[in-house]
């Protein structure tokens, strides 16, 4: 068994050096791919990210009157504990103190010349899925309890949000399914080009006895070759851009949006090079079986 897989290592190396042109062809093609799908993972993985820490965002936010009762904010805070729309914990009891100090902060010029403060209290309510945020506005806001002067979530601001966070995790998934089925195709074809020089030898090997999987051996083995080189180069490309380009492209500075980390991307990368050199290879080499 091991004379056998050191012959079908030792062929396939032969054939990678014997036809150079289509093997840097076939290792260029995996690079250009698995750079274009790293860069995919890396910026898709970012935008999904952060649309999630868009998504934690939106909130329903409950007014109270200023002379509100006690009983009343108590009444409103059990009734949202039972919904079934709140996030676990999900609910913040914001003082009229603190709502004062928010507007000072972001509106400057609207209470400059105030004397008093104007504002009541307020609850801000997440909810425990961001697409059911307006399920969770009318459970509060119909009927409007007592005590509570609005009801605001942020309705257009929301569903937009919502829609460009579909719309990212959509077109990352199509993308990627196109880069990877693009990858597999451009992979056959070049390695196509080694196979049909090569048909000859295949048609003896066959006539003489040879099985299929002998055959196939030695194509598939060049196909892992050049799929871990151009994964490997891929990488380093990567990791170069990383370490150059990426320090001056000023990202959200918020700590839970990041990319997937790059040691996983890299063994994705590997795997995926891998994977599509050999099914590149043993999709190309099938036509050439039938003798």
């Amino acid at each position: 068994m091991s004379g056998r897989i050191k012959l079908l290592v030792s062929e396939a190396w032969r054939s990678l050096g014997a036809n150079l042109s289509t093997t840097v062809a076939a290792t260029m093609t995996v690079l250009i791919g698995m750079f274009l799908l790293g860069l995919f993972i890396a910026l898709g993985t970012w935008t999904v990210s952060w649309s999630n820490h868009v998504k934690r965002q939106l909130v329903v936010k409950v007014y109270f009157y200023p002379n509100a009762t006690a009983a009343q904010k108590n009444a409103v805070g059990m009734k949202l504990e039972q919904n079934p729309y709140v996030k676990p914990n999900g609910i913040r009891y914001v003082s009229k103190q603190q709502g004062l100090e928010i507007m000072k902060k972001r509106y400057p010029e609207l209470v400059r010349n105030l004397t008093s403060n104007p504002l009541g209290d307020a609850l801000e309510v997440t909810p425990n899925k961001a697409e059911n945020v307006d399920l969770l506005f009318n459970s509060i806001a119909k009927p409007r309890p007592p005590g509570v002067e609005r009801v605001l979530d942020g309705k257009q601001v929301s569903h937009r949000i919502l829609q460009v966070a579909h719309v990212i995790e959509g077109v990352f998934t199509i993308a990627t399914g196109i880069l990877l089925v693009a990858s597999v195709l451009l992979i056959a074809n070049t390695i196509r080009l080694s196979i049909f020089s090569r048909r000859r030898e295949i048609e003896v090997m066959k006539l003489v006895g040879a099985t299929n999987w002998f055959v196939r051996g030695p194509f598939m083995l060049e196909g892992l070759f050049c799929g871990l080189a151009g994964s490997v180069l891929a990488i380093i490309a990567l990791m170069l851009g990383k370490v150059i380009v990426l320090p001056s492209i000023h990202l959200s500075g918020d700590e839970d949006v990041r990319a997937l980390a790059f040691p996983l991307t890299a063994l994705i990368l590997l795997a995926m090079g891998l994977g599509l050199g050999a099914i590149g290879s043993g999709l190309t080499i099938r036509r050439f079986l039938r003798v």
